[in-house]
């Protein structure tokens, strides 16, 4: 078969005001990044705003593996295949990030015959948003060395500065850095760093604000460092709180896209899921759920993850209420989770099979406690037998949830009409949508009621600086916020090489991050880090580009 990007080469894409068309968005509504990528302008809100919401649907995951679960395939693949059954339907994902892209887990444009496009754009600097929140976070970071060599009037103490500088790529390097040297001319020595992109404040502000009003309220929230006295400073104390807004301006604004099929889908924010929110903005989501009787989105990496916040954080402050989750997994990642090492997973191995289900079984529980109705989606590959699928079918009915085998990479929408029935059919089942807690709980209760309810963990640790941050947070009154939990993807626990449903384990919290702007508290666990690093072999090596334009090794 031929490769994602060849696929997406030879698409036959409509322009995209004709796209937005399909949604009822005139052309002066656009403001278009050439013939296929466009802005949605703000206006269009007031316009849309009292209209009925469509039906939610979240696509989330088994905990990643090596083998692939393809969740966005299945997203983009899910949606191309309720439009092919004549329903209504927009797409909403989030934007990739340049640093996996040019690492080692790829893109985020879907794959096969089920993909966004322009799919190059996508994955590249698309509409420019992840250099608009990378630019006002570094002004941030560079208005606060500005102001201690300037004489420092609001006090800061330079060993308590939080707020660390960001760039869109892998590069362990950065991870831990000191600024300031060459003399008094170059500013005052610290200890700071970098993290990516995706895990700024300034991103999960972009993805939860609701226009620029609030993401100015929000910014100017923002904490960057404590006084000698203990007290909070903020961008309304430097006062830059205009100058960062201005930057996302544009931004801000959806951007619309549309996939092989022509089905009209949103693109916009990219947190991960590891380390921040996980989901695409609310924005995006909501002009999707007024323009569309179907939104279908995802979520990052495995339930555990991506679906807990998009639930507990983003559906709490947005206020929506999902119809239904899918559940994506593959039999090959199962037999994974079960123990068989990845150059063995194309034989049947129902014990495998059967011990790495578990994973699937508790995210279905999960998504139950949260009062869902879920239906498992099961990425198709060659080597499954029609055993391991019955198998698979069989576990999860007995838990009340429904299957549908999904092969959306090699046939399009076609290949998902099973699951686009299974789907409607939960959409219209009653659901008892809870959160998994109750945010005004003290900040440990939080972080126990996820990792007992969510994780299956027997308790939790704290080391003496989280501790002391739980302490200092509550004192300053940052407690009644929703938790956002950073750790590994690979595993329920903490720790990455526990695969399938560990049981025996406790979380260790090292550290407490407070995004007093994005209005969440990041409980970091375990290793998990904000600053990811390049693989031996990156995927940038097999990348290229001839004279013509033409892009080659782009996944």
């Amino acid at each position: 078969m031929k490769s994602d990007v060849e696929i997406a080469q030879e698409a036959k894409m409509n322009p995209i005001a004709e796209v937005a068309k399909e949604l009822m968005i005139p052309a002066e509504e656009l403001e278009l990044y050439g013939n296929y990528k466009t802005k949605v302008s703000l206006t269009t809100w007031e316009r849309i705003k009292d209209k009925p919401n469509g039906k939610l649907i979240l696509v989330t995951a088994i905990n990643p593996t090596p083998a692939g679960e393809g969740k966005t395939t299945t997203t983009v693949g899910l949606g191309d295949s309720l439009r092919r059954k004549g329903k209504k339907v927009v797409i909403a994902l989030r934007e990739p990030s340049l640093g996996p892209c040019f690492g080692v887990k790829g893109g985020a444009a879907g794959g096969g015959y089920a993909q966004v496009v322009p799919m190059e754009d996508i994955n590249l600097h698309f509409t420019g948003d992840f250099h608009a929140i990378t630019t006002a976070h570094n002004l941030l970071a560079a208005i606060i060395d500005n102001h201690l060599h300037h004489g420092n009037a609001l006090g800061i103490d330079s060993r308590r500065i939080t707020w660390r500088r960001v760039v869109d790529l892998n590069e362990r390097a950065l991870r831990n850095i000191v600024c300031g040297l060459g003399g008094k001319a170059n500013g005052v020595p610290r200890e700071t760093g970098f993290d990516i992109t995706v895990a700024s404040e300034m991103m999960a502000i972009l993805c939860l604000a609701k226009d620029l009003d609030d993401m100015k309220e929000r910014i100017s929230r923002i904490i960057v460092a404590y006084t000698y006295e203990g007290k909070p400073v903020t961008p309304q104390d430097l006062k830059v709180t205009g100058a960062l807004t201005l930057l996302f301006k544009d931004a801000i604004k959806p951007n619309l896209v549309q996939t092989l099929e022509n089905t009209p889908a949103f693109v916009h924010g990219g947190p991960f899921a590891n380390i921040a929110h996980g989901c695409n903005s609310v924005s995006a989501t909501k002009y999707a759920l007024k323009l569309a009787d179907y939104c279908v989105t995802e979520a990052g990496f495995g339930a555990d993850l991506g679906a807990e916040k998009f639930l507990d954080i983003k559906c709490r402050f947005a206020g929506f209420k999902p119809s239904a989750v899918v559940i994506v997994a593959t039999v090959r990642a199962l037999k994974m989770h079960g123990g068989v090492p990845k150059n063995e997973l194309a034989g049947e191995n129902m014990a495998a099979l059967e011990k790495g289900l578990a994973n699937l079984t508790k995210h279905i529980e999960n998504i139950q406690q949260f009062g869902l109705p879920a239906v498992v989606a099961i990425n198709a590959f060659p080597t499954d037998t029609a055993k391991e699928l019955g198998f698979v079918e069989e576990k999860c009915n007995a838990m009340g949830a429904e299957v549908a085998l999904s092969e959306v990479w090699a046939k399009g929408s076609l290949g998902g009409q099973a699951l686009a029935e299974k789907v409607l059919a939960a959409c219209e089942k009653p659901n008892n949508f809870t959160f998994a807690y109750d945010e005004q709980a003290p900040i440990k209760d939080k972080i126990a009621a996820i990792a007992t309810k969510i994780y299956g963990a027997d308790g939790v640790n704290y080391t003496a600086a989280a501790e002391k941050t739980v302490k200092e947070l509550t004192a300053l009154g940052f407690d009644k916020t929703p938790i956002c939990m950073a750790k590994t993807q690979y595993s329920l626990s903490d720790d990455m090489t526990k695969m399938g449903r560990p049981t025996g384990f406790t979380i260790t919290v090292r550290e407490i991050r407070v995004a007093a702007g994005a209005g969440f508290l990041v409980a970091i666990t375990g290793d998990i880090m904000t600053m990811p690093g390049l693989p031996k072999e990156p995927s940038a090596i097999k990348m290229d580009i001839d004279n013509s334009g033409k892009i080659v090794g782009l996944f």
